[in-house]
């Protein structure tokens, strides 16, 4: 029998199936606010178990690229409420991404142009964000060398995403995933090689999860920790994310430190066909031994390889990502062997409208 697509209790939330639609960025509104398109795009695909969004930056400084939805403003809160409103029509469940993009920015989309912040100082080199190359022409731009935040403005951050996380249960949102992967704030005070600070948020591993782990309280004690999950990508090398020395035991003691809190889930994010990072030997099973809650895991997967992950215990829920841009219904395509659609790359990012984002059609309209 198929355990992708049975039931899973999310910690209280009841999920239809064990499918996850993973965050991912679509760029697609040009004030930060979701709109009627946004409610469309997510109802489409509200057969998953659970939708995660794009991340959504909880303040002016957390954001790294244009046109992404934010949840900060009252606005924003409206414009999400229609979207939370039609994905529970559609009876499915839905998170928001939690994001502050750290030193992934640059100084012409941030608040009087300052710097970027992050851990330290390191600058990310060989990487680009979205933001204005110059006035009123938008493109690719190499990421703005970055500022510390001193100890009170780290503690002013977990504020913002306590802040912008009540805002998201205003909104109609099931639950918040807090974004400490791919590079962004989290991963830059975690990593030994960015984070260079000498007070209690750098040095030892314990001082550099400091940050994650009082926000992650912060946040739990908000709106309760049943309705948070944290994202994080072990040996990640997304946007200049280099090798630190210590770097297994640091994601070893993050998967304890979770696993110590009663939380919805922590999900595990793998791209090695992007990063080509290589994942030591035996760590996956490790990171499971000690973090026995809800585990979700995404990168590459497939129907067969979620079946296999799933009927060995190692995954509570899978998630997928690029296939459902082009598959709304991606459970129904799965669970009845229909093919599957390919997206258009070229719409990925950066178009604003339906083309490549709501005009895909479910597989029985296009028989």
């Amino acid at each position: 029998m198929s355990k992708l697509f049975t039931p899973h209790d999310l910690s209280g939330i009841p999920l239809a199936n064990r499918v996850v639609m993973a965050p991912m960025t679509r760029t697609r509104t040009v004030d930060n606010v979701p709109n009627e398109l946004t409610a469309l795009y997510y109802a489409q695909r509200a057969s998953s178990g659970l939708i995660i969004t794009e991340g959504l930056p909880i303040s002016d400084e957390g954001r790294g690229y244009l046109y992404t939805p934010g949840l900060y403003t009252d606005e924003q809160v409206q414009g999400w409420r229609k979207v939370t409103d039609a994905v529970h029509e559609k009876g499915g469940k839905i998170f928001a991404q939690l994001w502050h993009v750290g030193r992934m920015s640059h100084t012409s989309i941030q608040p009087g142009n300052a710097a970027p912040v992050s851990a330290g100082e390191v600058p990310a080199t060989n990487t680009t964000v979205y933001a204005w190359s110059e006035p009123g022409v938008a493109g690719p731009v190499a990421p703005s060398n970055p500022r510390a935040l001193s100890a009170d403005e780290v503690r002013r951050v977990t504020k913002d995403f306590v802040a912008s996380a009540m805002r998201a249960i205003d909104a109609g949102f099931d639950g918040v995933e807090l974004m400490a992967a791919n590079a962004f704030l989290f991963d830059q005070f975690l990593s030994s090689e960015l984070n260079t600070r000498t007070d209690e948020y750098g040095g030892s591993i314990a001082n550099r999860q400091r940050f994650l782990l009082e926000t992650v309280d912060a946040i739990a004690e908000a709106i309760g920790g049943a309705r948070v999950g944290v994202r994080v990508s072990p040996f990640g090398r997304l946007y200049d994310l280099r090798p630190y020395a210590d770097e297994e035991e640091t994601w070893v003691s993050v998967a304890g430190a979770l696993n110590e809190r009663e939380l919805a889930y922590v999900h595990l994010n793998y791209q090695p066909t992007i990063t080509a990072a290589e994942v030591p030997a035996g760590f996956g099973a490790r990171f499971r031994e000690v973090y026995r809650g809800t585990l979700i895991a995404a990168g590459g997967f497939t129907r067969e390889l979620a079946e296999a992950e799933l009927g060995k215990g190692n995954l509570d829920l899978v998630a997928f990502g690029t296939l459902y841009i082009a598959n709304p219904d991606l459970v129904e395509r799965m669970q009845n062997g229909w093919p599957l659609a390919e997206s258009d790359r070229s719409t990925f990012y950066g178009v604003i409208g339906a083309k490549g984002y709501t005009d895909y059609p479910a597989y029985q309209e296009t028989a």
